[in-house]
């Protein structure tokens, strides 16, 4: 997955406006305690942070 996608699956779940706010915001122990936009700084690959979004928004199995 490129961070590309990531930020793609983000808006489409959360919405444009909000989707970078919460990434900003929203820090995740699957991501060693960390926003997203931490851990694509830190070099997380972008489909493990997915995976820890997924997780935090309970998001159906259709959506990993």
């Amino acid at each position: 997955m490129r961070e590309t996608e990531l930020w793609r699956r983000l808006e489409q779940q959360l919405g444009s406006g909000y989707a970078r706010v919460w990434a900003e915001q929203q820090v995740m122990a699957a991501l060693g305690s960390r926003t997203v936009v931490e851990a694509l700084a830190a070099g997380v690959p972008p489909k493990t942070v997915w995976r820890a979004c997924w997780e935090a928004l309970e998001l159906p199995l259709k959506e990993r």
